[in-house]
């Protein structure tokens, strides 16, 4: 099998990974060596000293490693107590997992709407939502900044609700001095290829501060086992294997600095790209710092049939400045186009367009534009400039 074609010099990927692998490439094939020569694969010494790290990262005492960033959420429903016919609340504009996470159980999402500025769960929009049956609230951190979480607490705290941090996107963000994922019961992660924290295939992590959870997590995550073949409740073959904790190790060593470069790359855009009509910036509230797993502009308003060439029935703006950018070799991604109330998937639970306005704006506006710890100055003027380009058209 070959490998991937390296984006040619006249095109700006939406990510590069292959620049992030050269830049570490020693350091990731002996960790790879180390887990062969040792031949332990899955639950071994890698693994629970990646979960102390990423615990101590996130300004917790636990972490419990499994297998993918959607098992993440469904084990910590499943160990917070949602079963099926439950009910727990959830954004609308999100990443489907989080509500199938939810469905996977058994339980209902009720969808709720989000702050246009941050586009995070509205905490407003939580109380008119809660029933005897809701049996949790999961804030999704998106984009790489934190929800308005003393809100949120304080909301599902006066009704005796667990909040669940879906901080796949967001590792690292803080509000208010806390890291996101250590707020509420339990934080889970995601560590998807593409994640700030990405590893080589599929790898999530739920860090907590209860003991009694962390350790129930452990063994639902292993098929429900206390002990060698002795399971007391169904579980889940979910575990992070030691290979993926390997590369993870390495990877978390340069998390800072990329970090780091993130933001710096974030502010350079802010400059090329303020005070344009119709574009609105990624907002970083007082208080939060922003990790930038996406940049994330607004576009607001719709186009003339004639300025698109490809299906102009409803075309945005967005849409026309998507395609103006991928006419000069410069990719771009809406996440996210359907809201989840509005997906096929939830037809049956009477979502119509209308319901969740933000939501469903949002999904209309948002265009994520490249953003990655190489990425270079003069990337990001070429990006800047065609932005500013395809507005002024």
């Amino acid at each position: 099998m070959t490998s991937p074609a390296r984006p040619s010099a006249e095109t700006i990927p939406l990510l590069d990974l292959r620049a992030q692998y050269d830049s570490i490439a020693p350091e990731i094939r002996a960790a790879i060596d180390e887990v062969l020569a040792a031949q332990q694969f899955v639950l071994g010494p890698l693994c629970e000293a990646f979960e102390q790290e990423v615990a101590q990262a996130s300004g917790t005492r636990y972490g419990v490693g499994v297998a993918s960033g959607t098992e993440a959420l469904e084990l910590a429903l499943h160990a917070c107590g949602v079963s099926a016919g439950d009910e727990v609340i959830v954004p609308a504009f999100t990443f489907i997992a989080t509500g199938s996470a939810v469905t996977s159980l058994g339980a209902r999402p009720v969808f709720a709407d989000i702050e246009p500025a941050t586009f995070n769960l509205d905490p407003s929009q939580l109380e008119m939502r809660i029933t005897p049956r809701t049996r949790a609230i999961v804030a999704a951190h998106l984009f790489g900044l934190a929800a308005d979480m003393d809100p949120i607490l304080a909301l599902a705290a006066k009704h005796g609700i667990p909040v669940i941090e879906d901080n796949a996107q967001s590792i690292g963000a803080t509000y208010h001095g806390r890291k996101t994922g250590s707020m509420g019961r339990a934080g889970c992660l995601s560590f998807y290829p593409t994640k700030n924290l990405g590893a080589y295939g599929d790898a999530g992590m739920i860090v907590t501060d209860d003991e009694k959870l962390a350790t129930r997590l452990r063994a639902l995550r292993n098929h429900g086992q206390t002990g060698r073949y002795l399971s007391t409740e169904r579980g889940w073959n979910s575990r992070l294997d030691e290979l993926q904790a390997a590369i993870l190790r390495v990877k978390l060593r340069h998390l800072a600095d990329w970090t780091a470069a993130r933001q710096s790359h974030a502010q350079r855009y802010d400059s090329l790209l303020r005070d344009l009509p119709g574009l609105t910036l990624p907002r970083v509230p007082d208080g939060r710092e922003h990790v930038y797993y996406l940049y994330t502009l607004r576009v607001a308003g719709r186009v003339a049939a004639h300025n698109l060439r490809d299906d102009p029935s409803g075309a945005t703006r967005s849409d026309i400045v998507q395609q103006r950018l991928a006419d000069r070799g410069i990719a771009s991604v809406v996440y996210y186009p359907v809201p989840l109330h509005l997906q096929p998937l939830y037809a049956s639970l009477g979502g119509k367009p209308g319901d969740l306005r933000i939501s469903e704006r949002a999904a209309r506006e948002v265009l994520s534009i490249p953003l990655y710890p190489e990425l270079t100055p003069a990337q990001i003027d070429r990006v800047a400039q065609a932005v500013r380009d395809a507005l002024r058209d």
